[in-house]
C-alpha cells in the first residue's frame, strides 16, 4: 500500500492536479478542499461538510492531514501564550502568541531544535533534531489562529477568520536552515485562497546564512531581520558559531545585494550583553556596518537563561548605545520582551524529549 500523500503541504496548483489525476475529481474539488485546510483549518476529513461523502472517502484513503498535537499552554502576566506541541513522531516545539495593542503576532518554529549553537540560546541546548514540515509549520499558525477565534480576545468585537495580523519566523530553529519547508509554508500562508497574510506583516529571522537568505529574498517578498548581536567577527563567532563560516564582511555584503522595494528596510537585530558587545566602540562599529543599508536596529537585552553565563546591561548603558546610534543618523529602537515569566522571550524556547520533562 503506498503511502498517503501529505495534502496541507501541497500547492494550490498541486492539490487541483492530484484531484484530478489520482482521485478522478473535478478541478474545481480543489479550490474546497483548499478552503477548508488553509482557511477553516481542518484536521479530519469528516469536518468537510460540502463535500461529498465519496470524495470525503477518498481523501481519507488517500490523504493525510500532517497536523500537531497540542501538549500544553502557558500564559504570561503580559498576556503573552507559550504554546507546546508535540509532532506524530513525538517531538516537541514551542510557539509564541505576543498581542500587543495594534497586531496579533506569532512567534513560529520552525526546526525541532537548532543546529547553529548560539551560546545565549536555550533552543541550541537542544542540539539540532530535524527540520519541520511545511505542514507542521502551518499547523501552529493554524491551530493557534483556530484557538482564538474559538476564545476571543479581550476586549475585541466578534473576531474575523483571521485574528493572528503577524507572523515572525523567530522561534525554535534557523528558519533559512531549513530552507525548502520554509519556502513552501510562507507560499501557503500568503495565498490568498488561505490565510492571506500580508507580506508586509510575514518576518523571517536568519542567523546569517547569505546564500540561502539571497535566495529566499528573490523568491518571496517578505520582511527579513538578521540577528547580528557583535560588532567584530571575533565577538560573533564567540557568540554564534555559524559566523565562523559566513564572517560579518561576507553577511553585510549578501544584505546589500538584497532586492528591496522602496521604502523597504532590512531589520538587524542585536541583542545586548553585559561586558561583552555593548561598549561605546561597540555602538560605533554597528553603526559604521549597518548606516549604509536601508535598515532599523532592535536592541534587545539580554533574557536571562539559567545556566547560561550572560548578563543584561544596565538601562542606562542600553540607553547610551541607543544614542550613539541615533548619532550616528541609524534607525533604532529598543525592543522589550513579552512572556519573560514563561521562558517565551527570545532565546528562552527548549523542550525536553517527554521522558525527559517526566522525569522518566
Amino acid at each position: 500500500m503506498s503511502e498517503k500523500v501529505d495534502i496541507l503541504a501541497m500547492q494550490p496548483s498541486e492539490l487541483a492536479h492530484w484531484l484530478v489525476s489520482e482521485l478522478g475529481q473535478k478541478p474545481f474539488r480543489a479550490r474546497q478542499v483548499f478552503a477548508w485546510l488553509h482557511q477553516r483549518g481542518a484536521t479530519q476529513f469528516s469536518q468537510m461538510t460540502d463535500l461529498s461523502k465519496g470524495l470525503r472517502e477518498q481523501l481519507e484513503a488517500k490523504a493525510h492531514i500532517v497536523g500537531l498535537r497540542l501538549d500544553r499552554t502557558e500564559r504570561s502576566m503580559d498576556g503573552t501564550i507559550k504554546y507546546r506541541f508535540v509532532t506524530e513522531d513525538g517531538r516537541g516545539i514551542e510557539s509564541v502568541y505576543m498581542p500587543f495593542e495594534k497586531r496579533k503576532t506569532l512567534c513560529v518554529s520552525s526546526q525541532v531544535g537548532c543546529a547553529m549553537g548560539c551560546k545565549f540560546c536555550l533552543t541550541a541546548q537542544m542540539g539540532f533534531v530535524r527540520h519541520l514540515k511545511p505542514s507542521e509549520i502551518l499547523s501552529q499558525v493554524y491551530t493557534v489562529n483556530g484557538l482564538l477565534k474559538s476564545e476571543g480576545l479581550p476586549g475585541e468585537r466578534p473576531l474575523s477568520n483571521r485574528p493572528l495580523s503577524n507572523l515572525v519566523f523567530m522561534g525554535m530553529g534557523e528558519p533559512l536552515h531549513n530552507l525548502l519547508g520554509l519556502s513552501k509554508a510562507l507560499r501557503l500562508l500568503l495565498c490568498e485562497d488561505g490565510l492571506h497574510f500580508s507580506m508586509r506583516h510575514v518576518t523571517v529571522s536568519t542567523s546569517g546564512l547569505p546564500e540561502a537568505l539571497l535566495r529566499l529574498a528573490q523568491a518571496i517578498n517578505i520582511k527579513l531581520a538578521i540577528s547580528l548581536n557583535a560588532s567584530t567577527d571575533e565577538q560573533r563567532s564567540q557568540l554564534m558559531p555559524v559566523n565562523r563560516k559566513w564572517g560579518l564582511k561576507k553577511l553585510m555584503e549578501a544584505c546589500q545585494q538584497l532586492p528591496l522595494k522602496p521604502g523597504q528596510r532590512l531589520t538587524f537585530s542585536y541583542v545586548l550583553f553585559k561586558g561583552i558587545n555593548d561598549s561605546d566602540e561597540d555602538a560605533l562599529r554597528l553603526a559604521a556596518w549597518v548606516r549604509k543599508i536601508p535598515s532599523k536596529v532592535n536592541l534587545i537585552a539580554y533574557n536571562a537563561n539559567e545556566g547560561l553565563p550572560f548578563e543584561s546591561p544596565s538601562p542606562e548603558r542600553i540607553e547610551r548605545f541607543r544614542t550613539l546610534l541615533e548619532e550616528r543618523h541609524c534607525s533604532v529602537f529598543v525592543r522589550g520582551s513579552k512572556g519573560a515569566d514563561i521562558s517565551a522571550a527570545c532565546g528562552q524556547l527548549a523542550v525536553l524529549p517527554p521522558k525527559e520533562r517526566e522525569g522518566g
